[in-house]
């Protein structure tokens, strides 16, 4: 049996906030559904690290867990409340972030952003 843990899930997320494109190499699938206001569709993990890699990292991350399923085993999908901080900009979304766990780790294989005001 495949049960996810969800402190490790939480921590391959800070990961991909603020570790850059070597932590999405790590911990995305092959191929991951995206949905942000600039981005959406099925993107490679390549595409992915790629993307990232085009800016600097987030730092002061704050994840606030809003909801946590596990449907089956060896999937997990968490929805949190995320604050960040890169330069001078502040950011505050709601964030879902769904994992499939195949025997080798967990993989992200869906990640929503929506911004939030303030």
């Amino acid at each position: 049996e495949v049960r996810m843990n969800r402190e490790d899930l939480l921590t391959i997320e800070r990961r991909l906030w603020t570790e850059g494109p070597d932590a999405y190499r790590r911990h995305v699938d092959e191929e991951c559904l995206v949905a942000f206001t600039e981005m959406a569709g099925v993107w490679t993990r390549g595409q992915i690290a790629a993307s990232v890699d085009a800016g600097p990292s987030w730092r002061d991350v704050e994840l606030d867990v809003v909801g946590w399923a596990e449907p089956e085993e060896g999937v997990a999908i968490v929805t949190y409340r995320a604050g960040a901080a890169r330069g001078d900009e502040r950011y505050r979304a709601l964030v879902s972030s769904a994992y499939v766990d195949r025997g080798d780790g967990p993989r992200l294989i869906f990640h929503q952003q929506t911004p939030l005001a303030g």
